[in-house]
Parts: C-alpha cells; structure tokens; sequence
C-alpha cells in the first residue's frame, strides 16, 4: 500500500480528474467584481459525506443548515460563495440560506437534505439569494470534471493564491486519488479559521468511517494552525466519497479493522495537513512561516496548549518578521500558558542553536548565527519543558504591518 503527493511547487492544473464529481464557477459581484465568487460542486450520484464546523457560539447559517443535515450522511451537491459570511443575518439568513439550498436541489433533482452550503466574507450584511438562485441550472450543465483550479479560485477572499492538493493511494491493487482545495488567510485559529475546505475521493468508503477520519485528521492539521488567534464563524471541513473505484471491482470500506483503514487514514492526513500549511503560508501579510515544537511537557494537551501560547503571541510573530531572534519571548510565551513549567528546566532552539538552557542563555549563543537563521523563510521554534513526554507541533506565520494594513480597511 503506498501513496504518492502531487508536489507543493507543482502547477495546480496538474490536478486529476476525479470520476464522479463535476464543479462549475460564476462571477456574481457578491462582494469582489470580475472574479469568481460562486461555487456549485456536484456528484453524479449521492456522495457519503461526512463533516466538521466551527465551533464558534456565533456560528453562520450555512454552518447551522450542513450541521442539520450531516446525519444523513449523502450529499448531491455542495454551494460556496465567497465575499459574504451570511453570519449574524438573523433571519434572512436562513431564508438565503433556503432558497439556496432548495434552487440546487430543484437543479440537481435531488433532496433538500443532500445540498450541503458554505460562506466565507463579511459577517452581518444580508445575502440576497434571489440574485443567485437562477444561476444553479445553467451552472450544472457546464459543470466539469476537470474544474479543480477555478473551483479553488472562486471560494478566495483574501487568499493570494489558490490551496490546492492531491494525491494517489494505492490499496491492494487499486489505485484511487483524493482531491482537496481550501481557502483561508486571516481570521485563522482553528477550533475545527475563515477556513473552509472540501476533500473527495473516489475510494469507496461509507460515511461513518470518513467521519472517523476526518475527526482524526483535523486535530494535527486545521486545527494545529493559527494566522492571527481568531476563530471564524464559517469554519467547514467536508470529506465526500464518490465510490466510483467500485467500478474497478473495489469493495467499500466499511470497518476501521480493514486492513486499507490505516493508509487511507494516513493519506487523507497527510493531504490536510498540506492544505493546512498552504493557510499559513497565505496568512494575511506573511512572510514567513513558523513551526513551534513543544517537547517535554507532562502531557500532549499541555504542550499543544504551550505551542499555541507561542504561536499566537504577537510579540514572538512581530520579532519573527522583524527577524530578530528574540528568544526571551518564548520565555514569555511558555510561561503564561498556564500549563506546568519549570524555569529552570527549560530548554530552546530557533533552528539547530539552542539559545537557552536550564534558565539562561546557552553560554555557546552566537547572534550572528541567530541573525542569520532568521532571514529564513522558515523557521522552527522548539521549547522543551524539561518535566515529561509530552509534545505537540503547531504551525502559524510572523506578523507584519501588511496584516494590519489588510484588515483595517477589510470593508472598504
């Protein structure tokens, strides 16, 4: 069983096809005029489906309808538009987010049930869906296969560049391919950021276990990643099996004591922790991207919570893009995690230097090696606590005056 990656730097054109699935785009001026802003995903025939959302108290409609439908567990069609959140719109809200849905199920012949809807933009203002809702017939006759890269384009706000992946998994002789896209830049701390993101796959695998896996998944990718500490309101992970490998003879997936279970867990890892750290690298006004390493703490909980207290820290991202390598904010960092720590135990590294040792600095600090490190475009923060085997990795990106440029103007 083996599994192959389409490279990082390889053109996103190059994303295979995916028997069963068909998407189609439009410019609708929702918000951003000549681009793409709409998205209508749709399959062949009811899709398993399983899903994880935010889990903001302010979550937005669209968020409250998939989560009303995610028991049934079958999805015909999915809806993206980008440059409106339709979150906090009360009622109108749900009465865009029901024309909608009821428009692409009248165009695909489907339930109401199976149309799954997502939104990323400005949170308050009312979406009209009366300027949308014609749209879903024509768009699902010009849908395509062969749509990932404008699918990926039409779900952007402030991304700068369109997140998109794909990989092969080879299970017992058959060869099957998952194909994901994600848009996020700011608004990005996961807790399951303005992060929505659509995996499929054409592996025959039932619902159940796909929830399984996601669930699994996202704890070491989506939500081990910060841009800016701010959970959003629109946050939407959707994993679809199409099944169409059966056509090859594949037998479905059904039990994780398959022995496939494993590798297809794995890859669909794999591939969201790919799209995960394409989010970081886009974080609003980045330039770098940090990897924080947290060891030796007396649990994993209490070293994820110790590398989020370092990776959400403005003042240890703000020296990141000022690269200086200002060690004694990861000082700061550790100790008002309000996790178990040991002054005088703790250890760090920027890259391969250790900077500081049982409570000071190591006596073997070169600045001129440390200012070096830090023109790099990636840079790995390791703290070790020094108390027991704990660890945990997080990912988040420096913070520069471009972030802040970005969104205090974000509405005008």
């Amino acid at each position: 069983m083996t599994m192959t990656f389409l490279p990082f730097s390889q053109s996103c054109l190059d994303m295979p096809t995916l028997a069963g699935v068909r998407m189609a785009t439009a410019k609708t001026g929702i918000r951003y005029k000549n681009r793409t802003d709409l998205l209508f995903l749709i399959f062949e025939r009811a899709a398993d489906v399983a899903g994880v959302f935010t889990r903001s108290r302010c979550p937005s409609a669209p968020v409250d309808h998939c989560r009303s439908i995610l028991a049934h567990a079958r999805a015909r069609g999915v809806v993206v538009n980008s440059g409106n959140a339709n979150a906090f719109t009360g009622k109108k809200g749900r009465t865009a987010v029901k024309l909608m849905s009821e428009a692409a199920a009248t165009a695909l012949s489907c339930p109401v049930n199976e149309i799954y809807l997502a939104s990323t933009g400005v949170i308050g203002e009312p979406l009209d869906a009366r300027e949308l809702v014609h749209l879903f017939a024509p768009l699902s006759a010009k849908a395509k296969e062969d749509n990932w890269f404008e699918a990926a384009k039409a779900i952007m706000t402030t991304d700068t560049f369109a997140k998109i992946t794909t990989c092969k998994v080879h299970l017992d002789g058959y060869e099957v391919t998952i194909n994901g896209i994600a848009k996020g830049a700011g608004m990005i701390a996961p807790d399951m950021a303005t992060m929505l993101s659509f995996i499929v796959t054409d592996a025959p695998v039932s619902a159940p276990i796909l929830q399984e896996i996601l669930e699994d998944g996202v704890g070491l990718s989506f939500n081990s990643i910060t841009v800016d500490s701010d959970t959003s309101t629109s946050d939407t992970l959707l994993l679809f099996s199409t099944g169409s490998a059966t056509k090859k003879g594949m037998p479905y997936l059904n039990v994780r004591s398959d022995p496939r279970y494993k590798t297809f867990a794995e890859a669909v890892k794999s591939l969201l922790l790919n799209l995960a750290l394409q989010i970081v690298r886009d974080g609003e006004g980045a330039r770098k991207l940090i990897e924080v390493h947290v060891t030796g703490a007396v649990s994993d909980v209490s070293a994820k919570k110790i590398a989020m207290s370092i990776a959400n820290s403005p003042l240890v991202k703000t020296a990141v893009a000022g690269e200086d390598a200002n060690w004694g904010r990861v000082v700061m960092a550790v100790g008002k995690a309000g996790e178990e720590a040991d002054r005088d135990r703790l250890s760090i590294w920027f890259g391969s230097q250790r900077f500081a040792v049982d409570g000071e600095r190591d006596s073997t600090y070169s600045e001129t090696i440390a200012s070096h490190y830090m023109r790099s475009s990636e840079i790995y923060i390791r703290a070790d606590i020094g108390l027991g085997n704990g660890a945990a990795k997080v990912w988040t990106c420096d913070l520069t005056r471009d972030y802040v440029m970005i969104n205090g103007d974000y509405r005008s």
